[in-house]
Order: C-alpha cells, then sequence, then structure tokens
C-alpha cells in the first residue's frame, strides 16, 4: 500500500460513500418474507471488512475516508460471520445431508425433516438458515433460477426456502396464514381444510424444498390448539418439503412425549410410550421421522476443544478492525480463559461481547480489546457453567443469589432428671462445706 494511494483516498477493499450507505440504510432482513428472505440470502456475506491500517496510515487518509474507514470498520465490526465450529459442523452436515437426500427422493409419502435445539444465543437460528440460504444457492444456480416444477402460463415466485416463526398463540389458522403471508400478505377468509389445501398448492406452485419453522418450543401440549398446529405440522410433512423445526428445549415442551436430558449420557431420554400425555401413540410420527440435535456451547476441558475454542476467537480476530490490535489480540495469554469464562462458552454471548468491546475500543481512542476494556461490558446473565444441559420444562431453577433460609436450633433437652451416676469423694466433701 502506498503513501500516495492513502493520501488520494484511494483505498482497495473500502466501498464508497453510497455503497456504504446503501448497507446502512438498505431495508432490514425479516426473513420471514419472501423480500426479506431474498434480501437476507444475497448480502448475508457483504460484510467484508476493510484492509488493516495502522496509526499512521489511518492518518494519512483524507478526512472524507477517514470517516467512511470508520463508519464501514464499525459496521463490519458488529456483523460478525458465521464460523463453523464442531457444534456447528454437526448440524450443518445433518441439514444438508437431509436437504440433498430429500430433493432426490422420489415416491415418498413423508419427508423426514430436523429438529434443531439448545439454549438461547446458541446459534440455532443463524445456522439454519446459513445452510438453508446456501443450499438454496446451490439449487438456483443447478435450475439457472428458474423453477423446474412452474405451471406453463403462470409467473408464480421460486421460493425454494421458506421460514416462518411459530405465532404467539398458535393454532392451525395462524400458522397456514404465517406461510401464506411469507409469498405477501393478504386477508385469508377461508376455513381451516380450505387453508391447508391452499398452503399445499402454495408449496408446490412456488417450488418450496425446505420449510424452516422458528421458535417451536412456544408450542405447549396441555393445549388443545396447541397439539391440533402438532396434528398440522405431520400434515405438512406429506406436502414434498422438508421441515426443520427449531426452538429452546424441544424435548422439553412435549412434542417428544416429555423428553428430559441425560447429563451422565449427554443426550435426550424418552419415558415408555405408556407414560406420555400426548396423543398416545401418534408421537411416533413426529419422533421417528425428525431428526433431533441439540446445538451445545463451547468446553474447555480437553486440548481439542480448547484448540477448538482458540481457532474460533482466531477467526473472529481476522475481522474485527482496530487500528491498535497486535496479532493475538483474542489468543494470546489469558484471554481465552477470560472469554470463557465471561461467557461460559455460549457463541452468542462471545460474539456481543466482542462486538461491544469492538466499539467500546473505537469510542475510547484505545483501538485493543483488552481484559480490563471488556471488564465494563455487561452482557446477559450467564448460564451456570456447572450446567450440562437443559432443564425439563416446567421445573422450576433455584436463582443461585437466593438467600439460604436459617437453620432452626433444636430445643436443648432436660437434664434435670438425668442420673449421673455415683458421686466422688471430693463431689460428697464440697457439698458438706457448703
Amino acid at each position: 500500500m502506498r503513501p500516495d494511494d492513502l493520501s488520494s483516498g484511494r483505498l482497495d477493499g473500502l466501498p464508497s460513500r453510497p455503497q456504504i450507505a446503501a448497507m446502512i440504510l438498505g431495508p432490514e432482513s425479516h426473513r420471514h418474507t419472501f423480500t426479506g428472505w431474498q434480501h437476507y440470502r444475497t448480502t448475508r456475506d457483504q460484510f467484508i471488512p476493510p484492509p488493516r491500517l495502522t496509526v499512521r496510515q489511518y492518518r494519512m487518509l483524507p478526512g472524507d475516508r477517514r470517516s467512511d474507514y470508520d463508519v464501514y470498520r464499525r459496521l463490519t465490526n458488529v456483523n460478525l460471520p458465521v464460523q463453523e465450529t464442531p457444534m456447528l459442523e454437526g448440524v450443518t452436515r445433518l441439514i444438508d445431508r437431509r436437504l440433498q437426500g430429500n430433493t432426490l427422493r422420489r415416491n415418498s409419502p413423508t419427508m423426514p425433516g430436523v429438529m434443531v435445539s439448545g439454549w438461547g444465543n446458541h446459534g440455532k437460528t443463524a445456522t439454519v438458515c446459513s445452510v438453508a440460504a446456501a443450499f438454496e444457492d446451490q439449487w438456483l444456480d443447478f435450475h439457472h433460477h428458474l423453477n423446474p416444477e412452474s405451471v406453463p402460463g403462470t409467473s408464480d415466485l421460486h421460493a425454494p426456502v421458506v421460514y416462518v416463526q411459530t405465532p404467539v398463540t398458535a393454532t392451525p389458522k395462524s400458522l397456514c396464514e404465517s406461510i401464506l403471508n411469507f409469498f405477501g400478505p393478504e386477508r385469508w377468509k377461508f376455513t381451516l381444510p380450505q387453508l391447508i389445501q391452499l398452503v399445499a398448492d402454495c408449496l408446490r406452485d412456488h417450488g418450496v424444498k425446505v420449510l424452516i419453522i422458528d421458535d417451536i418450543n412456544r408450542l405447549r401440549m396441555h393445549r388443545a390448539d396447541d397439539q391440533d398446529v402438532l396434528d398440522l405440522i405431520r400434515a405438512l410433512m406429506s406436502f414434498n418439503v422438508t421441515l426443520i423445526l427449531t426452538g429452546v428445549n424441544i424435548p422439553g415442551t412435549g412434542l417428544l412425549r416429555e423428553a428430559h436430558f441425560s447429563r451422565r449420557d449427554r443426550q435426550w431420554v424418552l419415558p415408555p410410550l405408556e407414560s406420555t400425555r400426548v396423543h398416545g401413540l401418534e408421537v411416533t410420527q413426529i419422533e421417528r421421522r425428525f431428526e433431533l440435535v441439540e446445538l451445545d456451547r463451547f468446553s474447555y476441558s480437553t486440548p481439542a476443544q480448547i484448540q477448538a475454542f482458540v481457532k474460533h476467537l482466531r477467526g473472529a480476530e481476522t475481522h474485527l478492525r482496530l487500528l491498535k490490535a497486535k496479532k493475538g489480540m483474542l489468543t494470546n495469554g489469558s484471554m481465552p480463559e477470560y472469554l470463557m469464562n465471561r461467557t461460559n462458552g455460549v457463541i452468542g454471548l462471545l460474539g456481543r461481547l466482542l462486538e461491544e468491546g469492538a466499539q467500546e475500543a473505537m469510542a475510547t481512542g484505545k483501538e485493543n480489546i483488552t481484559e480490563n476494556l471488556l471488564d465494563e461490558i455487561v452482557i446477559g446473565r450467564d448460564i451456570p457453567a456447572e450446567e450440562a444441559g437443559p432443564a425439563p420444562a416446567g421445573v422450576p431453577v433455584e436463582p443461585t443469589d437466593r438467600k439460604k433460609a436459617p437453620r432452626k436450633t433444636r430445643k436443648p433437652r432436660n437434664t434435670v432428671f438425668d442420673d449421673s451416676g455415683p458421686r466422688t469423694d471430693a463431689e460428697c466433701t464440697t457439698e458438706a462445706a457448703s
């Protein structure tokens, strides 16, 4: 990088001011609509960090380009990319394998699906959407962006992937409307059988191959409407689409017979069918047609786990742009242990801590992330490190800061009539003298 290039404002890799403004002021990515999903799919990799500059090189930039550099690196610092981790790798392989297999499956009455469960901020939605978007890119390129199942004479949207959220108060009608509203907001005044048929027609006409239903943990099997929604999900499995359900503690919601997490075996354990409380043997239609995968957090016990965590930190460090950042800013010394202790390996909390730390480093002029700087950053309440898996739904968790109740003291026993045995000569002499 030549000094005359810096003084003239020519900096390869730094977008122009209109391009930066378009990234910031562009439409928000509401993935539960066709337009929003397409915006997310086409722009998810656009935040490429600018070139690294030293303090001296930064000061050589013209004032306007220096301002552009600050705005753009702040934009990329708060949009860390989704990295491949040991936890995400297993989920990615499973979803990709299921999608590739289902698109080649013929004459099958139902398509097997995937359930992605885990704690909050474990990256479930980000992982599923990233894999689905990559699948859609491949599918569109393979078919030259044309719907291979389109009806001649029609102009239906080609939407290989549909993303919806489970309604807060879920009913079969509200879930159908959420799917239909992905293609455009309309007022659907139909009966439930008509809505289900309309959903089937839309999924077929728009060439949908993947249906993502997020926040499935909103379903509770003690409600009749939610049980009806589960019946609708079973029906959707026969519409030639691959269902991907994501949510927090899915087994504890009753979708899988109130399964509980075994900390010893590190997997979900299903109770006997005789003890289930939802629809009897019908639950096997969900259990045996969906592959449940638990998205865990980073661990820091074995050398392989430590290496994976440090590798993730190295990837984040490569993406951050701070003027005084040195190589090994996040990986040298005690920084990995510090970050693990602050976030307990939760990938969402780790990303938020690094993003806000980078913003604080720029605002204070320190331009470097240190432990002292991160001490000033407050993030969400951490998950206790001793937790090995999600607690079953409905089981209250005792807060860690709760004061212990004072222990009741037992009333002393009355010893007036106790026989202490024969008295000694000394005791007799003392009693006579008194």
